[in-house]
């Protein structure tokens, strides 16, 4: 242990190790602030923003998991998830949490103050913290980014040693194995967006392998480095039988279990949020269950739901929901992972989108390819993007909220061909349907089953189910359309809720070797349109008309009929 005396205006921190006595003096007030990387202001300033929020969830555990790590052979995490799931709140939490500091604790309230090792570990490590997403200004080259971080080590490492003699032109690594062979001084790594260089449009692939290794050569093997916690999106990447960064042990979401509770939120997280919300909003416009439906749906490898955090957080502050979780980025872009290969992916695209399952298997390291052109490549790219999820061996959309961005990119890229051209007459369907147009609703549905859909070899409901559901797209920006939707005495095949309750309320039974007038017979007999009227409905009643719509398709004269009917 390091003799800590406390004196008046500094710190003096004691290595009784070494042959001779070494004393290293701080100035008591530039201990919170040493430096741009080391001991760093910014993780304790960003964290407290995050507590002070309405919405903050104490997460703190985590740190009860790697306090036993600190100077253990194993001691080194990378723990990835998909981008705005909380990895840089969490590297904020553990840099404030283990960095010396004069203020203070932020932790006093949280779980991790029950901790044993608690008071003895909060606030006395040298922490040097650094988010690989930053770069100089006008930066064009991967020298001039990674130069700002050596530079700006050696700077912080210079100010908070000024006894020790170092020379500007050797190696950080050996700078830092010089403080601690003076000094006996370790320090704990926490490193953000680890993996951003390889979404810099200028780094090449040189570069990138000398990435790789200018991380190998500060942390492995390194005896300063008393913890090293690292996160992003992408896994390690592994250019060859040796991994130069080895030494960390890996966490993603879809294959490992440890870490999970830690990243996304769980169902009790979003109840208590959900009370918190009630109790400070005027007027709140979002039902507990509506979280559920647009936030909810990623798993984890112990088969545990999540919530996208930073979505839920969002609708409830803004009291709306709304599609936060993309943005115009390149790798938010869903048409970026399928463009190589949209001939196999069309059909798994359609059947998705209509709520299927997709089996698939998961490549740990797809993601770092830099062309995907199999559909496991591309599935598994997508999986640890979090624009899909996986279980049990199947992806699939998660919720409404991606279930918006796919519905988007179908309306737009002209290059998936079937699926395009069904999505952009949808709203011609959806105009057939409440004029009650059954020649033209027909006409629509034949021309999705005679042009190339090799999907449709309509032997089951489920294939004609993934059809229908796209040539009614254009439905979903004025309804709320549920799928195998439990009203009445039975489940519905498709049912669409108004957005205003002044507009037609829609009920769909598609049918296989039946006629539509046995689907509307079906709605009536099973009273599907309860959900609509009356005081037994589940939802507020509607003034507009209830239309059954039944459509159906002859396997033998490959024809369809539809029927439109008042109820």
């Amino acid at each position: 242990m390091v003799t800590i005396v406390q004196k008046a205006e500094c710190m003096i921190i004691v290595a009784p190790w070494q042959k001779k006595e070494y004393t290293h003096i701080i100035n008591q007030k530039e201990v919170t602030d040493l430096g741009q990387f080391l001991n760093s202001r910014e993780p304790y300033d960003k964290y407290k923003t995050v507590m002070n929020g309405t919405y903050f969830v104490d997460k703190s555990e985590i740190l009860e998991e790697l306090i036993p790590a600190l100077q253990q052979e194993q001691r080194f995490f990378c723990i990835t998830r998909p981008r705005r799931f909380g990895k840089t709140i969490m590297a904020n939490m553990i840099a404030a949490f283990f960095e010396i500091s004069d203020e203070k604790s932020l932790f006093d309230n949280l779980h991790i103050s029950k901790y044993e090792q608690y008071k003895y570990q909060t606030g006395k490590h040298d922490v040097i913290y650094i988010d690989f997403s930053e770069m100089p200004r006008e930066c064009h080259c991967y020298r001039d980014y990674i130069t700002r971080i050596q530079d700006g080590l050696i700077k912080d490492i210079r100010d908070a040693y000024p006894e020790i003699d170092v020379e500007t032109d050797i190696a950080v690594w050996d700078i830092l194995s010089l403080v601690f062979n003076r000094t006996g001084h370790k320090f704990i790594f926490v490193i953000d967006e680890w993996d951003a260089v390889f979404h810099m449009d200028f780094v090449t692939e040189k570069d990138r392998e000398n990435y790789l290794l200018f991380l190998k050569l500060l942390l492995k093997g390194q005896s300063y480095v008393e913890l090293a916690y690292m996160t992003g999106v992408l896994p390690i990447a592994k250019y060859s039988d040796g991994s130069e960064l080895n030494m960390f042990l890996e966490y993603n979401m879809a294959t490992r279990v440890r870490f999970s509770e830690y990243f996304g939120f769980s169902d009790d997280e979003v109840d208590m949020l959900y009370q918190r919300y009630l109790k400070s909003t005027k007027k709140p416009q979002i039902t507990r269950e509506s979280l559920r439906e647009w936030y909810d749906g990623y798993y984890t490898a112990a088969g545990e739901r999540l919530y996208n955090p930073r979505s839920v957080v969002c609708a409830l502050t803004d009291n709306q929901l709304s599609n936060y979780w993309v943005s115009s980025g390149k790798y938010d872009s869903i048409f970026t992972y399928i463009r190589n290969n949209i001939d196999e992916i069309q059909n798994d695209l359609t059947l998705m989108f209509a709520g299927e399952r997709i089996p698939s298997g998961i490549q740990e390291y797809a993601a770092t390819a830099q062309e995907l052109k199999t559909k496991e490549e591309i599935y598994s790219a997508m999986v640890v993007y979090g624009l899909l999820t996986y279980e049990n061996g199947m992806v699939f959309i998660p919720n409404k909220e991606l279930m918006g961005s796919y519905a988007a990119m179908m309306k737009k890229e002209k290059s998936l061909g079937y699926v395009y051209r069904l999505a952009n007459i949808s709203s011609q369907m959806l105009q057939a349907t409440l004029a009650g147009d059954t020649e033209t609703m027909a006409g629509i549905i034949q021309y999705a089953h005679n042009t190339e859909v090799p999907i449709l070899s309509y032997n089951n409901e489920t294939e004609l189910s993934a059809i229908v559901n796209l040539v009614y797209l254009a439905a979903r920006d004025q309804y709320k359309v549920e799928r195998e939707d439990k009203t009445g005495k039975g489940y519905v095949d498709f049912i669409f809720y108004p957005v205003r309750y002044d507009q037609d309320c829609i009920i769909l039974e598609l049918k296989v070797d039946h006629t539509p007038e046995e689907a509307i017979d079906q709605i009536k007999e099973r009273e599907y349109a309860l959900r609509f009227k009356g005081k037994t409905a589940e939802k507020s009643q509607y003034t507009g008309r209830i239309l059954a719509v039944g459509i159906s398709y002859d396997k033998e004269t490959k024809e369809h009929a539809c029927k439109v009917e008042e109820l």
